[in-house]
């Protein structure tokens, strides 16, 4: 039964009738890796190209409640604009912007990562925002890890996007890099409110590192 279930797919993909979904993702993707790289040239393709995938992903598990795509490079330093909204529908730019990292992932650049309790440090992988709160840093966002030993522990560690003094890009000028978290991918507190209700509610927040293990067993981006 079997071969002529795949007899009848491959006929059936070949007239056009069925359309090969994978195929169509990639043809996605790549458009939209065009259209939004115009429009933040400063962003690495490949690590877009990553960030994509991953929301991608995520829609198709049912997981994408919002057509908006944060894009977090860890590669670069905390001096530069490493943060990256996208309104992917609409293929626009929504935000370029400072975001911190963990206070045990490194000084300016960050190359420790974790998903335990306590670490202190950023984590890596695709999340889901979730709903928000106030706390003691005001406004704060909720975030759900999506991958299993990478980052599925934030909740709990209660990793949050939520604004801080030391992300304003005034300090960042006067130190020369932006202050650290715990853990929290935190940016400034004069953009918190908007950026968050912005990202809020189910949208995709990708953070990225080009660490080997994470890329080679991602079940978000890895091939």
């Amino acid at each position: 039964m079997q071969p002529l279930l795949n007899i009848i797919t491959a006929a059936l993909l070949s007239s056009g009738i069925m359309t090969d979904t994978a195929t169509v993702n990639n043809g996605n993707i790549n458009e939209e890796l065009q259209h939004l790289s115009q429009k933040a040239p400063a962003l690495n393709k490949n690590v877009l190209k990553l960030a994509l995938t991953a929301y991608h992903t995520a829609s198709e598990k049912g997981n994408v409640k919002k057509p908006v795509l944060t894009v977090i490079d860890y590669s670069l330093p905390s001096s530069k604009q490493r943060m990256w909204i996208f309104d992917v529908r609409k293929e626009k730019l929504l935000y370029n912007t400072y975001v911190a990292h963990g206070r045990n992932s490194g000084a300016d650049t960050p190359n420790h990562f974790s998903n335990a309790s306590n670490s202190k440090a950023t984590s890596l992988g695709t999340f889901i925002t979730k709903d928000t709160y106030f706390g003691s840093k005001g406004l704060s966002l909720n975030l759900q890890g999506m991958e299993h030993g990478f980052n599925d522990n934030a909740y709990n560690r209660r990793v949050v996007v939520h604004g801080a003094w030391y992300v304003e890009p005034e300090f960042i000028k006067s130190s020369g890099r932006a202050g650290r978290s715990w853990g929290c991918p935190s940016i400034a507190q004069t953009i918190a409110k908007p950026v968050i209700n912005t990202i809020k509610g189910g949208s995709v927040l990708f953070a990225y590192y080009p660490d080997h293990y994470y890329l080679s067993h991602s079940g978000y981006v890895a091939a």
